[in-house]
């Protein structure tokens, strides 16, 4: 059995990695398909059916405009799903970028970390609040802000990984045969120190989606009429007694998004920590 083969084995057989796949799979194919199975447009509204209790016609309710609920949940996975994907891959790239620069060159070491202190010195929910009030309220800028926050904790992991790494016998044999510094950092350095960036990226994702919605909540996030999660729930806020599911069904989004993918991160985690994956066999 090959390497590779082995390893797709051993996540599979990782049930904290097949639940949350599973979950992650569901709620990103219903976001693929919004379009296709919301059965109601979730930005027009109703005012003859305003804030009706689930029932066969809506399956989750309607909100105090008429707008479906289950629509408008639909819909908004696929936003909060593109914002929490979209920071974790600027929050990967800016991460690596610094951390490996301060874990591999010395002299950057010293003013790269001081600077991620700094960043680091606020909660992140804080820092992102501050950025998105700054640049404004839209899609682009609450990834911006989402993804600024996230980096220093992510390049802070980056580097302890290429600190371990670039001390070990096969980068002293490469930099013995005369490879360049690129070479040496990105071909055997990263290739080896890329197992906890991957853990990392997939907490990055559900922390993105969670903070999305607090942005939205206060008011800080993607801008009106947009369905976001937090949105829907901001939504229903002053009317959580007289129609409670009008915030119970976005906030199971959430839960079941959050959920899956922190399951998915530990699987990864298990499967790809050397002395985790002895007990996975």
């Amino acid at each position: 059995m090959t390497q590779r083969a082995s390893f797709v084995r051993r996540l599979l057989s990782n049930r904290s990695f097949t639940i949350g796949a599973s979950l992650v799979g569901l709620v990103l194919l219903l976001a693929l398909l919004a379009g296709v199975i919301a059965p109601f447009d979730p930005l027009k509204g109703n005012f003859r059916a305003r804030m009706m209790a689930p029932s066969l016609e809506h399956w989750m309710g309607t909100d105090q405009f008429g707008r479906d609920i289950l629509s408008r949940v639909l819909h908004g996975a696929r936003i909060s799903l593109q914002i929490g994907f979209m920071v974790a891959i600027i929050t990967a790239l800016a991460g690596v970028l610094i951390g490996a620069s301060s874990g591999y060159f010395r002299r950057l070491d010293g003013p790269l970390m001081r600077l991620m202190d700094a960043f680091m010195a606020f909660p992140s929910i804080i820092l992102a609040i501050a950025v998105s009030s700054v640049l404004g309220a839209s899609v682009i800028n609450v990834i911006f802000a989402l993804a600024i926050a996230a980096t220093p904790h992510t390049a802070r992991i980056v580097r302890a990984s290429v600190m371990v790494v670039r001390e070990m016998e096969f980068v002293e044999a490469a930099r013995a045969l005369g490879a360049g510094h690129a070479r040496i950092l990105f071909r055997h350095i990263m290739a080896n120190a890329m197992a906890p960036l991957m853990v990392r990226i997939t907490y990055v994702f559900a922390v993105a989606i969670l903070n999305e919605a607090v942005l939205s909540f206060i008011g800080v996030g993607p801008p009106p009429p947009a369905p976001t999660f937090g949105a829907i729930i901001a939504n229903g806020r002053d009317f959580i007694v007289a129609a409670p599911w009008i915030t119970v069904a976005p906030g199971l989004a959430i839960l079941v998004s959050v959920l899956g993918l922190n399951l998915l991160g530990d699987g990864l985690r298990d499967v790809l920590d050397p002395r985790m994956s002895v007990n996975t066999r």
